[in-house]
């Protein structure tokens, strides 16, 4: 008893039982092939080898696949891995090349979106330094047709500076 107690102690269960798993044994050959359940389908595939195709039991329609592919011949198994293992490798590849293209297109974008940036930049810097001018003249009382043909700005543009 002292064994047993010390295992209660040690993992903190009062009932040692919980700590192991059940095990149940099926005699197959006595299954009357009704399944009326999902461990009824389970059963049946163990003892018949086939798989029904209205079975819905969790996992059993993955167990169909296999199955079908194992029943092929053993070259017909070989050539079916080999499509598999060929489709898996395109579908690599495809990914890849995805991955690559996608950084590519960013780091192209980026600069894209730097060039445009210099660009506008300029452009606003450049328009920036025009205000600045027309503002000197308009204090110095430069008539404002001779501030428009020198900086490029609207007549408009040199009133709203007022």
């Amino acid at each position: 008893m002292k064994g047993r107690n010390a295992k209660k102690e040690l993992y903190k269960q009062k009932n040692i039982s919980k700590l192991y798993p059940e095990y149940y044994l099926i005699k197959v050959k006595n299954f009357n092939d009704i399944a009326k359940d999902n461990l009824d389908e389970w059963i049946y595939f163990l003892k018949n080898e086939e798989i029904k195709d209205e079975f819905n039991a969790k996992g059993i329609k993955e167990a169909k696949e296999k199955l079908d592919i194992m029943k092929l011949p053993l070259d017909k198994q070989i050539a079916y891995e080999r499509y598999v293992e060929d489709l898996m490798y395109q579908n690599s590849l495809i990914n890849s090349n995805y991955g690559a293209g996608k950084i590519e297109g960013i780091k192209e974008g980026i600069e894209k979106g730097i060039q445009k940036g210099k660009i506008e930049g300029k452009i606003e810097g450049e328009k920036l330094a025009k205000i600045e001018i027309a503002k000197k003249l308009l204090k110095q009382n430069i008539d404002l047709n001779i501030i428009e043909s020198s900086t490029g700005l609207s007549i408009e543009e040199i009133k709203s500076l007022n």
